[in-house]
């Protein structure tokens, strides 16, 4: 009789063990171990920093946390021994485009000066993480990360010079870095007086590290100015 009852509570408890777990719910998915069901509240889970999910022994692959210091949901794509972080949210970026006031300034300038494309706003992801002089034409980074950088300029004339060729590039803390953008040169010939500059690069970049984007005269001397209100921008993307 004694080991009737002992086998009967094992069957119990092995059945007790593959049962669905159900929370706000009687009737668990067939398909979930775990079915969490609420109007009113969410899943909180575990918030980490990132030195203390650096500190995680042997993180299983697929492990899933909150990162405070990023604000930002992370999980392991690698392994134990290799754990590789990646973000499930979406990059935060800024965008921002010049006004019609900015098409006064001449980007064929004989000394080089910072593209007026920052005074108005389209989107900013984190006022914490993007800072913007308008003043000075800037953008400041306040984290250490790598970050994606376009810039696209549309440009006009209405001088009888021809051959202008504005040149522009991007500056990390007043310093040039990556490729420069040139027109080749504004004909102004035959109702030839537009053309534009556009440049893509990625930076590694460090906190307070300060964007600009610089113009000269590289052919030409003669006024090109942005095209109209909007036209010209800069994005900024965290990757």
């Amino acid at each position: 009789m004694k080991n009737i009852v002992c086998s009967i509570l094992m069957l119990l408890c092995m059945q007790y063990g593959y049962t669905q777990v159900g929370i706000g719910t009687t009737t668990p998915d067939n398909s979930s171990i775990l079915d969490i069901e609420s109007n009113s509240q969410g899943v909180l889970l575990p918030r980490l920093t990132t030195a203390q999910r650096n500190a995680i022994v042997n993180p299983a692959n697929g492990l899933l946390f909150y990162n405070t210091d990023l604000d930002e949901f992370q999980f392991n794509t690698g392994n134990t021994a290799t754990p590789n972080w990646i973000k499930t949210s979406r990059n935060l970026s800024i965008k921002y485009s010049n006004n019609a006031a900015d098409t006064a300034q001449n980007i064929n300038s004989n000394a080089a000066a910072n593209a007026p494309i920052v005074s108005t706003l389209e989107w900013n992801d984190n006022t914490a993480l993007y800072n913007v002089n308008v003043a000075l034409n800037t953008i400041t980074v306040n984290t250490t990360g790598r970050y994606r950088v376009s810039v696209n300029m549309s440009l006009i004339t209405a001088t009888t010079t021809a051959r202008l060729s504005p040149e522009i590039w991007i500056e990390i803390n007043g310093t040039q870095r990556g490729t420069y953008a040139s027109t080749g040169y504004i004909r102004n010939n035959n109702g030839h007086r537009e053309s534009s500059l556009h440049i893509t690069e990625v930076f590694e970049l460090n906190a307070n590290d300060v964007i600009s984007v610089a113009h000269v005269r590289t052919a030409n001397a003669g006024t090109v100015t942005l095209r109209s209100a909007g036209s010209s921008n800069i994005y900024i993307e965290k990757i």
